[in-house]
């Protein structure tokens, strides 16, 4: 799996600081990191589908776990898998069915996968959706840590909702209007954005 920087990532943060002054504090505060883009798709979805609904801790010690029993992660293993053998290691049954699910996917639709990398956003969702288990919180982590794409804003991530509402002292959740301010503020920036505001709750950097 190779990893590397986003090329836009400080023509990002220039914009991102010069149109909000609340997050320049964040950005100003996390100097030296950045969101990591992951080449590697079956092994980032699987580990969105740990992630969900769990906090970004718990993920991570299932996540080790899951990588020192499968050393060779392909879609072929784990669809052999059993499921017994997958909530040893910490996931319940209806995600490792979904792991499955996936895996099943990838087998069947290999021509299709390739082009995802020139597919637009609306497009990739609507592939990954249509797998079991996939919802659009696990679609939105895979176009922002596998594809590099810059503007997606995953307004079901609690986290971020979380954050938003600590550092711009807000209700939660925060209102619909108050979101689509930001989001116009930041685009075509949103996923740096998000991962910034990830970073100012969490000490352990968000990564699928």
């Amino acid at each position: 799996m190779l990893y590397k920087k986003p090329p836009y990532w400080n023509k990002a943060i220039k914009h991102l600081k010069h149109k909000d002054k609340i997050l320049a504090k964040i950005i100003n505060a996390h100097k030296g990191g950045y969101l990591i883009i992951k080449k590697g798709y079956f092994i980032s979805l699987i580990r969105a589908i740990i992630g969900q609904q769990i906090s970004v801790k718990a993920a991570q010690s299932i996540w080790i776990k899951f990588n020192k029993k499968y050393k060779t992660i392909t879609p072929e293993i784990i669809v052999k898998e059993n499921i017994k053998n997958l909530k040893k290691i910490g996931l319940s049954k209806q995600k490792a069915t979904y792991i499955k699910n996936i895996g099943n996917y990838f087998i069947k639709n290999k021509k299709r996968i390739k082009r995802w990398s020139k597919l637009k956003d609306n497009e990739i969702i609507d592939d990954l959706t249509s797998i079991k288990g996939v919802g659009i919180w696990t679609a939105e982590m895979f176009l922002i840590f596998s594809l590099g794409r810059s503007n997606v804003l995953p307004l079901k991530d609690l986290g971020l909702l979380k954050s938003i509402s600590i550092n711009y002292n807000k209700k939660m959740p925060p209102k619909e209007y108050f979101l689509k301010k930001l989001k116009n503020d930041w685009d075509p920036w949103c996923s740096v954005a998000t991962w910034f505001l990830w970073r100012s709750i969490d000490p352990v950097p968000v990564n699928y």
